[in-house]
């Protein structure tokens, strides 16, 4: 039996058709603070694209450079219903906003004069091959430094680049699964007593690329400040074995090799997920007020003094017993019953799926949600909005995605005339 497409399901399945009429709007323009910020974007897949579109949130303004076939994930899906040119999927739409389109084919000469009069006005360039691609083309990072010395040039690759530090695999290629296996993030991941698991976001691709926003603005500011621009180099594995610094302090100091833990904490309690009466709810009380406050909301106001329960260390080792109890609680009540009582004193909060997002009213206060729209007629599309604000330069999302090659000729024309590239 062929599974129905999202915009093909059942009617009670169908409020994401209706979810761009509650989300936050576009904004007319950029208005971050990186405005006046130029970025060439040479990146594709996940980790570049995600760490450029940061860049364009915070009003910088990307230049997205693609080959004539166009970036892989451009047309991977999925694909709305009525969205029939098929100008790119879900996958490429939500990690490449806020950017001009332009295609360059790198292997012709003619081309790669385009990308260094493009670089000559730029202030930062992204990209995330493997090792010794732009050496090829002979883009490498000394060449584009002598021509524009205040360019910050980032690199995101699996093992990082030999000019900050060599790796035995510097050559490999990676991908997300790949980087949280090899960081430790998969042996400390899943259900406890069971092997571990993947994380379900792509925080292999993600994380490093959130750090390579960062490093790419601590270059900017010492750039603005001596002139001189650098490399950043983010290696995904090294991001990751920064995320797992729990694990390396843990056998540093004890000898122990963490594992997975399911949703408890090894080290604070109560620290889980709960049961309750219609879903799943967080509840964190490791805290002695707030541990009091929970023990006498759910009728054992005894398990505050008890002595296998008085400490988070005494509740450490006896986890089952306060498990149990709380669990016992949750699984009377529904989520909402528990949120009323619960919320404001003690650290809790459901379990939310994708569809509980669009209706969270923290997620709808805060604007999380933007419509985005698309090319050719077809309906917004929903998507995370920036998480990062600003008093007096609201950051946002401002332009969708370019169609392949949607901006060429006006960033070429505007390069021929030595003037700035549209914004």
């Amino acid at each position: 039996m062929t599974t129905p497409s999202p915009d093909e399901a059942p009617d009670d399945r169908s409020a994401h058709l209706t979810g761009h009429e509650r989300a936050a709007p576009m904004r007319p323009g950029p208005t971050g603070p990186l405005r006046g910020v130029r970025v060439v974007d040479l990146t594709r897949a996940v980790s570049g694209p995600f760490c450029t579109m940061i860049l364009g949130d915070l009003g910088a303004e990307v230049i997205k450079v693609e080959p004539p076939a166009g970036d892989l994930p451009r047309f991977a899906g999925p694909f709305t219903k009525d969205d029939t040119g098929r100008y790119y999927g879900g996958l490429f739409a939500s990690i490449n906003r806020n950017k001009l389109g332009i295609v360059l084919d790198l292997g012709a000469p003619a081309d790669r004069e385009r990308l260094l009069k493009l670089v000559d006005g730029a202030d930062v360039l992204v990209e995330n091959y493997r090792s010794g691609v732009m050496e090829r083309w002979g883009l490498e990072y000394e060449a584009l430094h002598a021509r524009n010395p205040r360019l910050v040039y980032a690199a995101i690759r699996g093992f990082g680049d030999p000019r900050t530090g060599t790796s035995p695999y510097v050559d490999w290629p990676a991908y997300d699964i790949v980087a949280q296996a090899m960081g430790g993030l998969v042996s400390m991941t899943g259900p406890a007593g069971h092997e571990g698991v993947r994380v379900g976001p792509t925080i292999g691709d993600l994380y490093p690329a959130a750090l390579a926003a960062v490093g790419v603005l601590s270059a900017l500011h010492h750039a603005r400040a001596t002139g001189e621009g650098q490399m950043v180099d983010v290696a995904m594995v090294d991001s990751i074995v920064s995320l797992c610094e729990t694990a390396v302090y843990r056998y540093s100091y004890t000898g122990v090799v963490s594992a997975p833990t399911g949703n408890s904490h090894p080290q604070l309690v109560p620290f889980d997920i709960f049961p309750t009466k219609d879903g799943q709810c967080a509840i964190a009380a490791p805290t002695d007020n707030h541990w009091k406050v929970l023990c006498e909301t759910i009728g054992r106001p005894d398990l505050v003094a008890d002595e296998r329960t008085r400490t988070n260390g005494d509740r450490v080792a006896n986890a089952v017993l306060v498990h149990h109890a709380i669990a016992g609680w949750t699984l009377e009540r529904t989520t909402a019953e528990i949120t009323a009582e619960l919320g404001g004193r003690v650290p809790l909060g459901p379990v939310n799926d994708a569809a509980d997002l669009f209706t969270d009213p923290h997620v709808h206060a805060r604007d999380m949600l933007v419509a985005v729209e698309q090319p050719g007629g077809a309906r917004p599309v929903v998507f995370p909005g920036c998480p990062i604000r600003f008093t007096a330069t609201p950051s946002g999302v401002y332009r969708r995605p370019p169609v392949l090659g949607e901006h060429t000729r006006e960033v070429l024309a505007a390069l021929d005339e030595d003037g700035p590239a549209p914004g």
